[in-house]
């Protein structure tokens, strides 16, 4: 039961990481974007 549990948290952790991955750079493309309209 618990190998089973260390699967899950394996897998979750590993989507997590993934969507952390994709997400950081992306805000960070659209917070320099909104920086530059407002310094316009």
């Amino acid at each position: 039961m618990a190998s089973q549990d260390m699967k899950a948290a394996e897998s979750t952790y590993g989507s997590f990481l993934t969507l952390l991955k994709w997400s950081v750079p992306t805000i960070a493309i659209i917070t320099m974007i909104v920086i530059m309209l407002i310094a316009d």
